[in-house]
């Protein structure tokens, strides 16, 4: 198990850190925003902004090392990597909603 213990570090890197973080929380149609709401529903928002700077930062770290640009992912890109367990997710929130759901492919 990871600690969840951050070590101690630059203050002014931090606050502006947690300022990005929040920031991105609130946008929409991006990947860390999407990231940010998966961690947030299972560990809560505090831990999940921690993770959020964390990636910001190993994100920086590489741009500024092997000078690369920033491309993001999409805010679908947990769909497009596992669609079977999105579909799933779908079904599920559904039947915990009270429907029953037949799934049928459409003829293309």
């Amino acid at each position: 198990m990871k600690s969840s213990h951050t070590r101690p570090g630059d203050k002014n890197l931090k606050a502006a850190l947690g300022v990005a973080a929040l920031s991105i929380s609130r946008s929409k149609g991006t990947y860390l925003a999407s990231k940010y709401r998966r961690i947030a529903a299972r560990r809560g928002p505090i831990k999940a902004v921690v993770a959020i700077e964390h990636t910001i930062l190993t994100a920086v770290w590489h741009m500024l090392r092997n000078g690369a640009v920033y491309i993001d992912l999409g805010a679908d890109y947990y769909t497009r990597l596992d669609p079977q367990n999105a579909k799933n997710k779908a079904i599920r929130q559904l039947q915990n909603l009270g429907y029953e759901v037949v799934i049928a492919r459409v003829a293309a």
